[in-house]
């Protein structure tokens, strides 16, 4: 056990040393400024898939207003909310609408994210349908509620919640592990009493320290909260264990820091962009789920987002412990053979 604290502590102080601190200071701070400066997404106009409730009564006027606007809304029978949720998380549904209790002559739309342009247009959309029909002042829409809560800062975290977890992962441990093999100070290690398994425990905590205080200064500048914060710290340790332990393996197949960081930046941006974009279509939304990444994403973003609860996520977890597991033992296989050393 001093063994490990005493690796992981030496790691922390080559970290300072070699500067790999700062960047991890500075890229949360970059996002932080860059987040302040967005001010809207863009969104091309498209046919409107609208779900609706199988069991609601709608105003008749609303009714045959959607039927006649021809191919402007694309509309779909829904069973029940669950399988609406699901469709408009899917990209299958651009809005859900809903009777209003309150007043029968007006509907609830349920959207992914409220500060949109896409929502935008669908109001604008009944707007002209409503003009057309009546031509009243009263809005046929009495409110829209977003799936995702917050406004665009909050809603683009998990986002770059995933990229410092990456980063970290498949970039800077990969060059760390590969310039201790080509400077032989691994080597140089392992002729101690220091075993195998207490370098590798060492490594892996490094990468976990570094991406919790990465996340945390994400955090702090933009004064998010943790959502479920039990829930969010499990997915955070165990997504920086996995991703940690990946790029750990990634290191020990290259020969230099050169080829570690290009090899670790091949595995990047596959594992970032299609995670980060599956909100924007829905060819990614189906493509994603086969990366570890995406794994971690979607608990993330639906604990920051949606008040996601971890016993509704245990699946997830577990499946990123065991690609954590896999790619830990085969990290250690690799040490113990000297691998490239």
């Amino acid at each position: 056990m001093n063994n490990i604290i005493i690796l992981t502590l030496n790691d922390l102080s080559i970290a300072v040393k070699n500067k790999t601190i700062y960047l991890i200071l500075f890229i949360p701070f970059f996002v932080f400024l860059s987040l302040k400066l967005i001010d809207k997404v863009t969104a091309d106009p498209k046919i409107i898939n609208l779900g609706i409730m199988q069991q609601e009564v709608y105003a008749p006027v609303i009714v045959k207003a959607i039927a006649s606007a021809g191919t402007l809304f694309k509309v779909s029978d829904v069973a029940d909310m669950k399988q609406g949720e699901r469709l408009l998380k899917e990209k299958a549904l651009d809005a859900l609408m809903l009777n209003s209790e309150k007043d029968p002559e007006s509907v609830i739309l349920i959207v992914l994210k409220k500060e949109s342009l896409q929502t935008l247009s669908i109001v604008e959309s009944f707007t002209a349908l409503q003009t057309i029909a009546e031509g009243r002042s009263v809005n046929w829409i009495s409110k829209i509620t977003p799936l995702h809560k917050g406004g665009i800062q909050r809603q683009t975290l998990p986002t770059w919640t995933l990229m410092l977890v990456l980063l970290v992962s498949f970039v800077i441990m990969p060059a760390q592990v590969a310039e201790e093999k080509e400077k032989k100070q691994l080597l140089a290690l392992l002729q101690t009493p220091m075993r195998e398994i207490e370098w590798l425990i060492a490594k892996v905590l490094l990468g976990m320290i570094l991406i919790l205080v990465s996340v945390l200064f994400l955090h702090l500048l933009g004064t998010f909260d943790f959502g479920n914060e039990l829930g969010y710290a499990a997915f955070l340790g165990v997504g920086s264990f996995c991703f940690t332990s990946y790029g750990i393996l990634l290191g020990f197949l290259c020969r230099n820091p050169a080829s570690a960081r290009t090899l670790g930046v091949i595995f990047y941006l596959p594992h970032l962009l299609p995670s980060a974009l599956s909100d924007f279509s829905k060819k990614l939304t189906s493509i994603a789920p086969f990366l570890p990444s995406y794994q971690f994403f979607e608990p993330i973003r639906s604990m920051l987002l949606e008040d996601g609860r971890l016993a509704t996520l245990t699946l997830e977890w577990v499946y990123l412990f065991c690609v954590g597991i896999t790619a830990f033992s085969l990290s250690y296989l690799l040490l113990k053979r000297r691998w490239l050393m």
